[in-house]
């Protein structure tokens, strides 16, 4: 291959540059109108890149309420416990249809796919929901999104990447299909799962459809919480701080509580960075 010339390596070198900057600057004027005061929102038109004076209360504010806080522990809870799940239904079910000697796997797989082309609307689930009582429950956030096939794709895609003589050689010292599972295919399976576990976090960190159609307000996790409060104009009416006069700017307080419900993930994110190429990469291309 030539050597880039100058007028190329120039030409990336301004594209990576604007690339970045369109990334880093909204968050940059999210974190920072969130540590604002009143006084430089004001002083800014309500967006600051830089405030002069940074003070925490928005922060104090939004967790002296109970909405915030336990929108916080209701997301937290329903994103270990869902993605603990529905990772452990994907495993297994991934596993048997990734195995050929398993009676009625390819018409069980054509079935699943066939509800990937054609997902079933709002009506339908509402009303599953309502049958099987589970309105205004948690587990109608995890139930029917319980397994996500492109998920399934991808593990089953994984498990069938492994050598088969892995398989023959563990039957011949008598283990059975668990203790492969077990023992063989999930320790070689730990990028494809790393992935997958993440996809199923962000996925039920971040939902909030399902949410305002099964669950009444005071069960809300914090996405609808914040999808309500900035796109509805909300206010948190049980903050203690509004009692004591002590109210930040709308501006300050939205953007405090869009800080709270992205930082969890981005923290999570780059421990699980180096498995996620070579997760998606490898179940997609077997498949």
């Amino acid at each position: 291959m030539e050597k880039p010339k100058p007028v190329t390596q120039a030409a990336k070198a301004v594209a990576l540059i604007a690339v970045v900057l369109l990334v880093t600057v909204p968050f940059l004027i999210i974190v920072s109108t969130s540590l604002a005061s009143n006084k430089d929102v004001v002083a800014n038109g309500g967006w600051v890149l830089w405030p002069e004076h940074p003070t925490l209360r928005a922060y104090r504010e939004i967790f002296d309420g109970s909405i915030v806080t336990h929108a916080l522990w209701v997301s937290a809870g329903v994103t270990v416990i869902g993605t603990a799940v529905s990772l452990a239904c994907t495993i297994g079910l991934a596993y048997a249809l990734s195995r050929p000697q398993v009676f009625g796997g390819k018409p069980i797989l054509l079935l699943i796919l066939f509800t990937f082309l054609f997902p079933p609307g709002m009506i339908p689930g509402f009303l599953l929901v309502k049958g099987l009582n589970m309105l205004d429950s948690y587990s109608s956030l995890i139930a029917p999104v319980l397994i996500n096939v492109f998920n399934l794709v991808v593990l089953r895609g994984f498990f069938q990447s492994i050598p088969g003589e892995l398989y023959e050689a563990a039957r011949l010292d008598g283990a059975g299909e668990w203790l492969i599972l077990r023992r063989i295919v999930l320790p070689l399976s730990k990028a494809a799962l790393a992935v997958v576990g993440l996809f199923y976090a962000v996925s039920y960190w971040n939902a909030w459809f399902y949410a305002s159609i099964y669950l009444n307000s005071d069960h809300w996790p914090l996405q609808q919480v914040l999808r309500t409060y900035v796109i509805g104009g909300a206010q948190l009416a049980d903050s203690g701080a509004s009692e004591a006069g002590m109210v930040s700017s709308p501006q300050t307080i939205q953007m405090a509580v869009l800080v709270v419900a992205t930082v969890p993930i981005l923290l999570v994110y780059p421990f699980l960075q180096k498995y996620f190429t070579k997760g998606v990469l490898t179940g997609a291309i077997k498949s």
